[in-house]
């Protein structure tokens, strides 16, 4: 059967949004760039071979609304070159992997590009409440959780057991707390993966990988950013302790134990096994399997578990023979008990820092954590990595590759 190789990833770095390094790029533009320099790196590749350009975006609205991957592709001189928006919230750009991975095998085309990109910076006034952002239609229903958050952190149950309906737009935020609760995840807990997660991402700049992960931007007036806004060096547990909860008086999820809101854009070139030996070009991991599972929009941070597992039994592997593991850091509360269902060695485990110390741009972060992954499976000799993230809206979504 048809094989499906990455052989380029490009990602930005990653801004703060609304006061960081990117605030002026537009979305589009900064997708563009990301995605012609992946294919700047396969020179042997003519873009009119593209079949197809699959972008993710979370948040498409305002200047990343309406079809923005024809978008990229128009700004880009690739008239010939078609192009999909896709929403899978944080999972989009992964997703994007997978539809070009399924394409490749289903032999409806060889060369896809796979990209995600967020603005949160220029997503429009309401871009402060993105992260309890809601579908008006279900007012309700939030005023019902609203209602829950005030009343204290008493133990999260189910809804559906008193007959209410789960909240697919509940906030993030209030997600978390539901886990924390369910699963007995102490704040402490929470502060020292945090602070875990920023020491490792202090420790890769200072090694150089992220100077590996990271394509920099050159701004109009031209500055180069060719760093993440996000780690912050010195961060301690100590440190941590001191803020307060954000989403519940009582709480235990605060702004240092949960990713920020974020700019950014990555790309990924996914082409079939007959393009890698017609051109000659070196891939860089193959593509092994994908996983997608739902549960309770309320506690959708459990999601990575039963994707992981999908994807795992697709590819006849079992998180032991995983040499690396990213879960995407949307908040510690969710990392923690969905590592330890997966029984994942914390040491193999986010080995650079993850979300919560270099940003969660959703469109862009299933993108970004693939090129991260390969590159930590080049920097430490390892062979098969696992990506995996919880999904807004209660999902889950997993993918599963080979170094080669």
């Amino acid at each position: 059967m048809t094989e499906a190789y990455i052989v380029a990833t490009a990602r930005s770095p990653i801004g703060r949004a609304r006061k960081g390094s990117l605030v002026d790029v537009r979305p589009d533009d900064l997708a563009a760039r990301m995605v012609g320099a992946a294919l700047e790196k396969l020179p042997a590749l003519d873009p009119a071979r593209i079949d197809d350009l699959l972008l993710g975006c979370g948040q498409p609205a305002g200047e990343q609304g309406f079809n923005l991957a024809r978008i990229v592709a128009v700004l880009l001189g690739w008239d010939a070159v078609p192009g999909a928006t896709v929403n899978r919230y944080c999972s989009s750009s992964l997703q994007t992997t997978r539809m070009a991975f399924h394409a490749i095998k289903a032999g409806e085309g060889d060369v896809f590009v796979s990209a995600g990109v967020e603005s949160v910076s220029r997503y429009g006034a309401g871009a402060s409440d993105l992260p309890d952002a809601v579908n008006p239609a279900f007012a309700p229903s939030i005023a019902r959780t609203a209602a829950g958050s005030a009343a204290g952190a008493s133990a999260w149950t189910d809804p559906r057991a008193d007959g209410a309906l789960p909240d697919p737009y509940i906030a993030m935020g209030q997600t978390a707390e539901n886990v924390a609760q369910l699963r007995g995840v102490t704040r402490e807990e929470q502060d020292e993966f945090a602070a875990r997660s920023q020491q490792r991402a202090e420790a890769a700049i200072a090694s150089g990988f992220w100077a590996r992960d990271i394509m920099p931007v050159t701004l109009a007036d031209g500055t180069v950013v060719a760093t993440d806004d996000g780690p912050r060096a010195g961060v301690t547990v100590a440190g941590l302790a001191g803020l307060d909860p954000v989403f519940r008086p009582d709480g235990t999820v605060t702004a240092g134990n949960c990713c920020p809101l974020n700019d950014g854009a990555a790309a990924v070139v996914v082409v079939s096994d007959r393009v890698v030996d017609e051109l000659g070009l070196e891939p860089l991991a193959r593509i092994v399997s994908t996983g997608v599972s739902g549960l309770s929009p309320e506690v959708m941070g459990l999601g990575p578990v039963e994707a992981s597992r999908r994807a795992l039994a697709l590819a006849g592997l079992s998180v032991d023979d995983m040499d690396l593991v990213e879960i995407n850091e949307a908040f510690a509360a969710q990392v923690i008990p969905s590592a330890r269902e997966l029984g994942v060695d914390p040491g193999r485990l986010n080995v650079h820092g993850g979300a919560i110390a270099v940003g969660h741009p959703f469109g862009m972060t299933g993108a970004r954590i693939t090129s991260t992954l390969i590159n930590g499976l080049a920097a430490t000799g390892g062979r098969y990595g696992l990506e995996t993230m919880c999904v807004g809206g209660g999902q889950g979504m997993a993918m599963v590759l080979e170094r080669v």
